[in-house]
């Protein structure tokens, strides 16, 4: 069937007010009106509350009475439970790729390594961790890992805005690749939660830090 026009718009309305809060334009906290966010986007009411209550359903927004929805913010024991959810998924993900990730697959995790940051650690660590996930062929884990990815993006500043960081947390990619490319699922599950918690250990001194 084609794509009514509604739909379209509905859908259209949700990549942009999803990628402006990913990209942190609707800041944390930040109210989002039904009527201000269709202004903005020069769109009718009606696909923008249809792409609101979407994303709400993703967790990305909430509805805080008195307020209406507000871009969803998390506090310390939330924080602890998504780090958690990422430790078993990353874990799972790197177990999977030793078992089945094709010789052409870890030589691109490697290459990827190899190229360096560029400039941008948060970008090339998102790189790398993608084709992690494309050698697990398993699209279920997938959608999940790209699930929490994105609610990663509300707690802001990247762990791996610091550069002491940013080296240590390439050591830990390299040894993923090693576990991987040995064909040890064990040892790759390891070293991928030994980096997310590592990666959360981060994410406590930048609260601490405020």
């Amino acid at each position: 069937m084609p794509i009514t026009k509604a739909n379209s718009q509905s859908h259209a309305a949700y990549n942009e007010i999803k990628r402006r809060i990913l990209a942190g334009l609707f800041g944390p906290d930040a109210r989002l009106r039904e009527i201000e966010v269709a202004n903005l986007l020069e769109m009718g009411r009606t696909p923008v509350r249809e792409a609101l209550k979407r994303i709400q359903d993703e967790g990305l927004i909430t509805h805080e009475p008195g307020r209406g929805m507000v871009v969803t913010t998390m506090d310390q024991q939330e924080v602890g439970e998504l780090y958690a959810m990422r430790r078993v998924l990353e874990g799972s993900a790197a177990e999977l790729a030793a078992r089945h990730a094709s010789d052409a697959e870890i030589d691109n995790m490697q290459a990827i390594l190899d190229d360096g940051d560029g400039g941008d650690p948060v970008a090339h660590n998102l790189r790398f961790h993608q084709a992690v996930y494309s050698a697990a062929h398993n699209r279920y884990l997938i959608r999940s890992l790209h699930s929490l990815t994105e609610t990663t993006y509300l707690l802001g500043r990247s762990t791996l805005s610091t550069p002491a960081r940013a080296a240590k947390s390439d050591t830990e990619h390299n040894a993923i690749v090693a576990a991987i490319r040995a064909r040890d699922p064990r040892a790759a599950q390891e070293a991928a939660q030994h980096h997310i918690h590592q990666a959360l250990l981060e994410r406590l001194k930048m609260l601490r830090q405020g």
